[in-house]
């Protein structure tokens, strides 16, 4: 086991497709209609967390927030809109500059990284870490839970994405979402690095982590849109507190 969780098959996957990023009819258009279930859930655990009101205009100043995995900011760009403080780090050099530009156009102060996450110094800590849709394609896998974690203040959140390793993920999440619906690039996943809830459980208290809520995140065809829900056999979601 070395100690790099940078996949270099993956960097090169998303190197290629570093320009896609903004744009909404794109390759990643199923992120943009995915995004703000997400959001809307890590704002709400955040605002119960830290006891921040709903009347706030920028509920989020003051909060340290670092996106892992970040790709072209489309995370970072609401939380900076909503007050905090955000860095976002990537290994695609091409990812980082494109955040860097589209934020810049939207007069968004974000610092962006090109970066592992086992590169940051642990002096640094953060009030909540994104980890979305990034273990799956990450080598290490405990040792970037761990890394991250490190990275977390006490009575800081974590909040960690990514898909189920179940039949059902295997035939929607990769070859349906990806050869047939075309969600997402062809050969965006391996299914060999899902992982299912409870591996995320695991690594999590491991760390001194206290899983707060899951949720799955589903696809309605009729209407076209992601939801929230109780199935958590594909898309799911963790957040768990630093204790």
């Amino acid at each position: 086991m070395t100690n790099s969780t940078i996949n270099k098959s993956e960097l090169e996957k998303f190197t290629n497709l570093a320009n896609e990023w903004w744009k909404y009819d794109g390759k990643f258009k199923t992120l943009h209609k995915f995004n703000p279930v997400r959001l809307d859930f890590i704002i709400k655990q955040i605002k119960k967390n830290y006891e921040i009101s709903d009347s706030k205009e920028q509920p989020l100043t003051s909060l340290k927030i670092l996106d892992i995995g970040c790709g072209g900011g489309l995370m970072c760009e609401p939380l900076a809109r909503l007050g905090a403080e955000v860095t976002g780090i990537d290994a695609v050099e091409k990812n980082i500059k494109s955040a860097q530009i589209h934020a810049e156009q939207n007069n968004l102060k974000i610092k962006y990284m090109l970066n592992a996450v086992e590169e940051l110094s642990i002096k640094n800590k953060y009030d909540v870490i994104l980890n979305l849709e990034v273990i799956e394609h990450v080598d290490n896998q405990k040792m970037f839970i761990s890394k991250s974690c490190n990275l977390v203040n006490d009575g800081g959140l974590m909040f960690i994405a990514t898909i189920n390793k179940t039949i059902f993920s295997i035939i929607f999440a990769k070859y349906l979402a990806e050869y047939v619906l075309g969600f997402l690039p062809k050969g965006t996943h391996d299914w060999k690095k899902f992982l299912t809830p409870e591996d995320i459980y695991a690594m999590l208290i491991k760390n001194n982590f206290q899983v707060l809520e899951s949720i799955g995140i589903s696809y309605k065809v009729i209407s076209d849109q992601w939801v929230k829900s109780k199935n958590m056999e594909a898309n799911y979601i963790v957040s768990a507190k630093k204790n």
